[in-house]
């Protein structure tokens, strides 16, 4: 019986301490923006092209 009572305290201060590391990772901005990193590269040509246009355009005049 005493052993079941020390695995609920280990299991409660492990999950204290991943609950804590949550709350750190929340606060120091880990889970601000998760999209856009993971498209950039789909829309890096993109944005190239329309500044070698408006460089083109710049240069022209």
């Amino acid at each position: 019986m005493s052993v079941l009572f020390i695995l609920i305290i280990v299991s409660l201060t492990v999950a204290t301490g991943f609950l804590g590391a949550f709350i750190w990772s929340v606060k120091n901005g880990q889970y601000e923006d998760g999209y856009t990193p993971s498209v950039r590269m789909l829309f890096d040509d993109e944005l190239k092209t329309s500044e070698t246009k408006e460089e083109k355009s710049i240069h022209k005049t």
